[in-house]
Formats: C-alpha cells, sequence, structure tokens
C-alpha cells in the first residue's frame, strides 16, 4: 500500500526536525506549518523544548499556531510544568501566539516568579496578553513582586509587561515606591515615568530613578 504523498511529506518534515543543520529544521518547521498536519503537533512541541536555534525555535512556534488551539493548547501547557527552562519558556511563548484566553489559569505565580529569568520574562508577556480585564490588578500585583529583579534587560521586560496592563498598576507602583530596597523604588520610579512619557526611554528613566532615590525625593502629587 502507498502512503499519501501528504503523508510521505510530513515524515519526511518531521524527520529533518533532528538534523544537524539548523537550516534543514527551519525548513522542515516551514512545511509543517505549511501544511498543517495535526499528527506533527505533539513532536514540534517537543522540539521547541530542545531547540538550540532561535529562529528554528520561531519558526516552529509559528507552525504550531499554523494548528488548530484545540490541538495545541493541551500540550503546551502540559509543557509549564516541565524541569527543562527551555520548555517553559518556549510553551509560554507560544501560548502567547496563540492568544488562546483559556491558558491563563496555568500563568501561575510560580511561573511569573521563575527563578530563569528567560522564564519569567515569557511569562510576564504572556500573562498581559491572556490575562482578562478583572484579572489585570492580581497580575499587576504579582508583577510589582518581582521590580528590581535581574540585569536591564530583564528589568525593561518587567516595565513593558506592567505599562501594558496601563492605569491598574499606578497603586501598586506607588507602594513599591516606598519599598526598603533601593533597586525597587528605582525600578518602581522608572516604570511610571514610562507609564507617563513612553518616549523618555528606559535609560533615561532609570537613571532619573537613581538620582531621586538618592536624594530621598520621591513626590506622590508627580
Amino acid at each position: 500500500m502507498t502512503m499519501p504523498k501528504e503523508d510521505t511529506n510530513t515524515m519526511r518534515a518531521l524527520q529533518a526536525l533532528e538534523n544537524s543543520d539548523p537550516s534543514v529544521r527551519l525548513q522542515a518547521a516551514l512545511a509543517l506549518g505549511t501544511t498543517p498536519d495535526p499528527r506533527s503537533v505533539d513532536r514540534l512541541i517537543e522540539r521547541c523544548a530542545v531547540e538550540p536555534e532561535f529562529s528554528v525555535r520561531e519558526m516552529l512556534t509559528w507552525a504550531l499556531t499554523r494548528h488548530s488551539p484545540s490541538m495545541t493548547v493541551p500540550g503546551l501547557l502540559h509543557e509549564l510544568r516541565s524541569d527543562r527552562a527551555q520548555a517553559r519558556s518556549q510553551a509560554l511563548h507560544t501560548l502567547s501566539k496563540i492568544g488562546d484566553r483559556q491558558a491563563w489559569p496555568s500563568i501561575t505565580r510560580a511561573l511569573l516568579t521563575d527563578p530563569d529569568d528567560e522564564v519569567a520574562r515569557t511569562a510576564w508577556r504572556a500573562a498581559v496578553v491572556l490575562v482578562p480585564e478583572g484579572g489585570k490588578p492580581g497580575l499587576a500585583a504579582v508583577l510589582t513582586t518581582q521590580l528590581g529583579r535581574g540585569e536591564r534587560e530583564t528589568q525593561l521586560s518587567l516595565s513593558r509587561a506592567l505599562i501594558a496592563l496601563g492605569e491598574v498598576i499606578t497603586p501598586v507602583l506607588r507602594t513599591a515606591m516606598t519599598d526598603p530596597g533601593p533597586q525597587v523604588r528605582q525600578h518602581a520610579i522608572a516604570t511610571e515615568r514610562l507609564l507617563r512619557d513612553p518616549d523618555a526611554g528606559f535609560e533615561f528613566a532609570i537613571e532619573e530613578a537613581k538620582r531621586i532615590v538618592a536624594l530621598g525625593t520621591i513626590s506622590q502629587e508627580e
């Protein structure tokens, strides 16, 4: 019995995901997204957890978004509990691209405060995409517990996530401005500056915040 051409192409593409050449893996992911086949979903998700090349991971995510959420979301939610940081991070990224809000309850506090910076940053981005309107204050409260965390890139990611929630973040930012930790205060001040003036730029906002903290002059009326 001859295997249909579509089946043959899918099998070849799935095998090519394991090729040592990243350009071959990229083309395989492209093919699997161009001609979606539910049988490829599990392998695509599995590959996301171990794929070393960013461009290939992006294509794997795109391929998954080409399939029905009913086929992809359950497997991605399972990956959120993986011991492998990349599996958690890539699953979060893919869920944010799919945009199915049924995934929101799985964006837990543990993920939002994950010890791995890349996982946490991806969780922040996914959360602001998936959060329902009524969940924004609670999300803002959790995100502000991460103020002052990590290097500039991580701090910028958090500020962007908070700002995406809008004015609901103002009360929790004001509270954070009185935190005992100077880095937390600086980050909170910088984030509020960016909320009010998105064109200010993060570097300018954080340097201004440092001066304010050093002088001990935080105006609650600004």
